[in-house]
């Protein structure tokens, strides 16, 4: 499945792509340096009713939300990661079977420690306002 949008368009598609995969928990998702990675998770977590304050975990690994339910939601960015040992030392693992809803940027760091039923998404820029998401159902 591909998803193609604009950023003005964000929300609508978060709204789309959420309505699509909600039998999923675990979401890795790959793009390269600035195609959109932290700004389509922060569309879906807004989408998701999480008011806390969404950025980028690049230096701190995981960041936690809650959605208005209750819910844990995991943010982690792999970007710093060496490799799958320091992914399970930091803790990466543990949020991956925890069977809460978990957004993984740069997830080719340490693809051995997903899930089998990971959802593996690649975002790309087409230009500076369209992004396409291509989604492996």
């Amino acid at each position: 499945m591909e998803l193609i949008f604009s950023l003005d368009d964000i929300a609508v598609a978060a709204e789309k792509f959420l309505a699509v995969t909600a039998h999923y928990k675990v979401f890795a998702l790959q793009g390269e340096m600035g195609a959109g990675k932290t700004t389509f998770i922060h569309a879906l977590c807004e989408a998701m009713g999480i008011m806390d304050a969404v950025s980028s975990p690049t230096f701190s690994l995981i960041n936690q939300y809650k959605t208005p339910t209750g819910q844990t939601v995991y943010h982690m960015d792999l970007y710093r990661i060496k490799d799958e040992n320091e992914a399970i030392n930091a803790g990466i693992e543990d949020c991956l079977y925890s069977g809460n809803t978990c957004w993984v940027e740069w997830p080719e760091k340490a693809p051995g420690i997903f899930p089998s039923e990971a959802l593996h998404l690649t975002i790309s820029a087409l230009d500076s306002n369209t992004r396409k998401l291509q989604i492996n159902l």
